[in-house]
């Protein structure tokens, strides 16, 4: 099946496409209103609707309407109309729904509906109408539209009443779930976020199913496998899953640390180095904070320099990625020269794990999470070591406190199953090398094409994550308007995060599972936008 473009209609010529399929549709194929020469039905409600379109190859081939101004058409053909609907809050009237008959399968549909949720969300609309031709009632029902009252119009053109819940939408999407290579064919946007990512079907699946106690045999089993496969990914001696963010695996990283009451190193070239920075001064901790860009010069000649002027460091902490930037530390040149050194060696893989083979061998600490390349949802955090923990009842907070993980199974306190289950179906699935040269083979490419547009990419590919391309963009285009107009497109780029804003950057991430064709389609948008902004 060919891509189909799913947005909302912003340009004055896609319009006059919308005014043209409303002709072909309510006067040619269902006569509702009477013909013109000029060919075109513009509807009495135009400047209060919102049009969803979907596109193939540029065309319009699909629309419907949106509008929440009373009265409704449907206030004009029923008696008391909300006598007939659900319990509501915010009330909208779908108008106009049409597919041309080439394209009138599942998917357009379906996509079509999925730019309705996403735009009723932000307008906070729970309930919607719509007058539903009798022709495609089996469609509707699919959807999760309920009938309502008596059947209205005249002739050959009679439509049922029908509303559809936010609720039994989403249901009926998730009986249908769409691979991330088939995203936009089905209304789901392309993802290239730095995380969440989209999560396959069989992921989805696992997450639903019914929660367990985090007490139950079963349940530690599941967490004893899914430590032995995280042990070899990385070749980690142990690890712990808490139940939150990157950001509590750094804490817990920052609260160990300073029960060795010795002084280190935190190194930082951007954002996720400054966030170190602070995990490392709110737990008091005795640090020297080195600025570094990883890109330039040697990387070994700088450690190499930085470990011999500061003798006194017995640890040393550093972002394997920094994301803000894509910018990445040699792990093994650093592991190697902190080994000789006697420097216990601390890593944040948050951006890196699940993206490429991550070695942890002789790492002190390391963070992960379950949200980013791995596949999982967010909201497990990672935590890998390779010696013996110390016990520390009061010199940590106790949800911070990785012995009692160790101590316990690895589930001293309440934990999410589903969080659990869906970790574990992602790591059955992890495609492992072959898939991180694949990877690395699209980044080049990427980069290559963006440079060919004028594009300045902020960090060189030698030393870069393939999964990260920040572009800094020109004066005259704004990031944030550029990934809006992006996001309306079907494509979700990395751009509202402040460190992005502040610099007019915008991120393209490779997280997710996506195929050069879908990168081939990011770039079609990103020309369009860029032409038309500047």
């Amino acid at each position: 099946m060919s891509d189909y473009i799913f947005k909302r209609a912003s340009t004055a010529e896609e319009k006059q496409a919308v005014y043209r399929l409303n002709y072909r549709t309510f006067v040619e194929e269902i006569p509702q209103h009477t013909p013109n020469s000029g060919q075109v039905l513009v509807d009495p409600f135009d400047h209060e609707n919102t049009y969803m379109i979907a596109l193939k190859e540029q065309n319009l081939i699909g629309m419907v309407a949106v509008r929440s101004n009373r009265p409704f058409s449907l206030d004009r053909k029923l008696d008391n109309l909300d006598s007939y609907l659900p319990p509501h809050r915010n009330l909208c009237e779908l108008r106009l729904l049409s597919v041309e008959p080439a394209h009138r399968n599942g998917a357009v549909f379906k996509g079509l509906m999925y730019e309705v949720l996403k735009y009723a969300d932000e307008q906070a609309y729970d309930l919607a109408i719509i007058s539903g031709t009798v022709r495609q009632l089996k469609l509707y029902r699919n959807l999760g539209f309920e009938p309502f009252g008596p059947l209205v119009g005249q002739g050959e053109a009679i439509f049922q009443p029908m509303y559809l819940t936010r609720d039994t939408f989403l249901a009926r999407l998730r009986e249908m779930p769409v691979a991330q290579e088939q995203a936009n064919q089905g209304g789901l946007p392309l993802n290239f976020l730095p995380g969440p990512v989209s999560i396959k079907p069989r992921v989805q699946h696992a997450f639903v199913a019914p929660p367990v106690s985090h007490r139950s045999s079963g349940f530690k089993n599941r967490i004893r496998k899914i430590k032995q496969r995280l042990y070899e990914l990385t070749g980690a001696k142990s690890a712990e899953i808490l139940l939150g963010s990157g950001t509590l695996a750094n804490d817990a990283i920052a609260w160990q640390l300073k029960q060795l009451g010795e002084p280190g190193l935190v190194l930082t070239g951007g954002e996720f180095g400054d966030r170190l920075v602070d995990h490392a001064r709110r737990a008091g901790l005795e640090i020297r904070v080195v600025p570094m860009d990883p890109g330039a010069g040697s990387q070994g000649a700088f450690f190499g320099s930085l470990l011999a002027q500061h003798p006194q460091a017995r640890w040393l902490w550093t972002v394997h990625c920094e994301t803000s930037t894509g910018a990445m530390v040699d792990l093994s040149m650093l592991r190697s020269l902190c080994n000789d050194a006697g420097v216990k060696l601390c890593v944040d893989a948050i951006s890196t794990f699940g993206i490429m083979p991550v070695d942890l061998r002789d790492i002190y600490f390391a963070s992960a999470v379950s949200g980013k390349a791995v596949g999982g949802y967010p909201g497990l955090a990672m935590v890998f070591y390779s010696h013996p923990l110390q016990t520390a009842r009061y010199g940590i907070p106790r949800y911070l406190d990785l012995s009692l993980y160790a101590e316990n199974e690895g589930v001293p306190f309440t934990h999410s199953s589903n969080l659990v289950e869906a970790l574990d179906e992602a790591l059955a699935n992890y495609p492992g090398a072959g898939d991180f040269d694949q990877l690395k083979s699209r980044a080049v490419w990427l980069r290559s094409e963006l440079t060919k547009m004028g594009c300045e990419i902020v960090s060189p590919q030698e030393s870069t994550s393939p999964a990260v391309v920040t572009i800094a963009l020109p004066p005259g285009i704004n990031s944030e308007k550029f990934g809006d107009d992006l996001a309306e497109n079907g494509c979700l780029l990395s751009y509202q995060s402040g460190y992005l804003v502040a610099k007019n950057r915008v991120q393209i991430c490779l997280m997710s599972s996506v195929r050069r064709k879908n990168l081939q389609q990011l770039l079609g948008h990103m020309r369009t936008h860029m032409r038309v902004l500047h």
